[in-house]
C-alpha cells in the first residue's frame, strides 16, 4: 500500500469515526480523544489531519453533504413534471437522510455556529438552486393547475415537512408514544405522505 492510499484510507477512517460520534453526542458534546480512540488512531496522528474539532466536524459535514447536494440539485433542475418533482425530491431526501441522520441536526448546528462556514458551502459547485423549480411553479399557475403559491414558500414547506421529524425525533416519539421501531416505520411512510399532502394542498 502506497503512501497515499494509506493516507486517505486513515483520513476515511477518521471522518467514519467522526461521524459516529458527532451523531452520538453532538458538536459539543464530542471530544477529540474519543473520535481518535473510535478511528483506532491516537490523538496525536487525528490532529496531524485535522488541527481542531470544528475543522472536523466541517470535513464530516461536507462530505455528507456532497453525497447529497448533487442529488438534490439533479432533482430539482431536471424537466419531471412538477408533482413528480415534488415526489422525487420527497423520496431522495428522506431516504438519504435515514441513512445519514445527523445531517439536519449538523446544517441547523452550522447555521447557528458558523454562518460564514453556510456563505462558502452555498458557493460550491453543486449547492441546489430551485431556479427551475420556481419557473415550473410560476407555469403551473398561470395553466391553472396548481393554487397561487410563492415558489419560495413551497419549497420552504416541502423542507419543514421532510427536515422537521430527523430534528426532533425524541420529541416526536415522545407526543405519539412510538417506539425505535415504529419511529422508523413513519419515517418510511413520510416517503410518500410528505408529497402526498403537498400536492393535494395545492393543486387544484
Amino acid at each position: 500500500m502506497n503512501t497515499d492510499t494509506k493516507d486517505l484510507n486513515t483520513e476515511s477512517e477518521i471522518l467514519n469515526a467522526a461521524k459516529r460520534i458527532f451523531q452520538q453526542k453532538g458538536m459539543d458534546g464530542a471530544r477529540m480523544q474519543e473520535i481518535a480512540d473510535e478511528a483506532n488512531i491516537n490523538k496525536s496522528l487525528l490532529h496531524y489531519y485535522y488541527r481542531s474539532k470544528q475543522l472536523l466536524f466541517e470535513a464530516v459535514f461536507r462530505s455528507a453533504f456532497s453525497m447529497l447536494a448533487p442529488q438534490l440539485n439533479a432533482v430539482m433542475n431536471d424537466d419531471s413534471p412538477l408533482f413528480d418533482k415534488i415526489r422525487n425530491f420527497t423520496y431522495n431526501y428522506i431516504s438519504f437522510v435515514v441513512k445519514h441522520p445527523y445531517l439536519p441536526n449538523f446544517i441547523i448546528q452550522e447555521l447557528n455556529r458558523n454562518p460564514e462556514f453556510v456563505k462558502n458551502l452555498v458557493a460550491e459547485k453543486h449547492f441546489p438552486t430551485i431556479d427551475k423549480f420556481k419557473k415550473q411553479v410560476e407555469e403551473q399557475i398561470a395553466l391553472g393547475s396548481i393554487r397561487p403559491i410563492k415558489a419560495e414558500q413551497l419549497f420552504i414547506n416541502i423542507m419543514a415537512l421532510n427536515m422537521f421529524p430527523f430534528l426532533s425525533a425524541p420529541l416526536i416519539k415522545a407526543f405519539t408514544k412510538t417506539d425505535d421501531v415504529n419511529f422508523k416505520q413513519l419515517i418510511e411512510a413520510r416517503k410518500t405522505e410528505v408529497a402526498d399532502f403537498i400536492i393535494n394542498s395545492i393543486k387544484i
